[in-house]
């Protein structure tokens, strides 16, 4: 946890992921007062006695915040109210009006967790001032979100920026969601053991294997990392961004992916007079969701 201030008004962050709360206190213009990262385990609402417990305590120490904001897996209500659709985990996430549990005074906008990863790099990341941009989140699975003519994309049920659900193969099998072949399935760590035939159980050890001249390592990886590009240049033909953010755990492979996705657009991106699309690495983290979320709790209170 990291503290400053303590006297000023402040807007909350809070970020639910799949086993760790990220929580930001910040100012209005984006200064970081507070922030905080605490794990905890899938059983019982754990995760929603631990996110009343973080407000609580702020409450006692700054005071009710000026307004609050909430990121989590699964699909947003069109209301904003809360998760409507996020089977197979986090049960009791489902349908939870988290204004009521929190007994909070406002409503509390709610999130799908990668459109909140990108509103907060577009606040203070790396996509800052860009009005046409997508990401990208590369870990277990692949998120992703848009911002479309500096809207974020939302769609008619919320499902709008899960692009790690295109197809990149359709005679492959199907991921979580149905779709085959997905962008998802060709280099989320999920199914890693199953495409290096057990050999790899993780991204970050497959990238090093092929540093050190692992032959079989460098084509898995390069095979990853093709279908990742690919994909990336059919979303550039769909969104027609400005800029690419990718982040996650798996972007933390630096020049080893970044370079290589380079090369391969090269070879394919559409580029009318020579433009070009960015590929950049994120740059707030794993505090990216609770950022938005406090983006989300602020624009949210203008608005009203």
């Amino acid at each position: 946890m990291n503290t400053t201030s303590d006297t000023e008004p402040y807007f909350l962050g809070i970020d639910l992921g799949g086993s760790r709360i990220k929580s930001v206190a910040v100012s209005t213009g984006g200064k970081t007062l507070e922030y905080e990262s605490t794990p905890f385990e899938d059983r019982a609402m754990e995760w929603a006695d631990r996110i009343r417990d973080r407000l609580n305590k702020l409450r006692l120490r700054r005071g009710e915040p000026a307004a609050m904001g909430l990121s989590a897996p699964g699909l947003a209500a069109r209301d904003g109210r809360c998760i409507l659709h996020m089977p197979g985990r986090l049960q009791g996430l489902e349908g939870l009006d988290w204004q009521q549990y929190l007994s909070f005074p406002t409503p509390i906008p709610v999130l799908n967790d990668a459109h909140a990863a990108l509103l907060g790099e577009a606040w203070l990341g790396a996509a800052q001032g860009l009005e046409n941009v997508f990401m990208l989140t590369l870990g277990t699975g692949v998120g992703g979100a848009a911002i479309v003519e500096g809207r974020l994309l939302r769609g008619h049920l919320g499902r709008a920026g899960h692009l790690g659900h295109i197809t990149l193969d359709s005679r492959s099998k199907n991921d979580d969601v149905g779709t085959p072949g997905s962008l998802e399935m060709a280099i989320g760590n999920k199914t890693l053991i199953e495409r290096s035939h057990g050999r790899y159980t993780s991204t970050e050890t497959l990238v090093q294997q092929a540093r050190a001249g692992d032959l079989e390592a460098i084509g898995l990886w390069q095979e990853s990392v093709r279908g990742l590009a690919v994909g990336i240049n059919s979303l550039i033909n769909v969104l027609d961004p400005e800029t690419v953010i990718l982040g996650g755990g798996i972007a933390q492979a630096g020049p080893d992916l970044f370079d290589r996705v380079s090369e391969i657009l090269e070879e394919y991106e559409w580029r009318p007079r020579g433009a070009h699309v960015r590929i950049l690495p994120a740059t707030l983290g794993e505090l990216a969701g609770a950022y938005g979320a406090a983006r989300q709790a602020i624009l949210s209170g203008q608005i009203h």
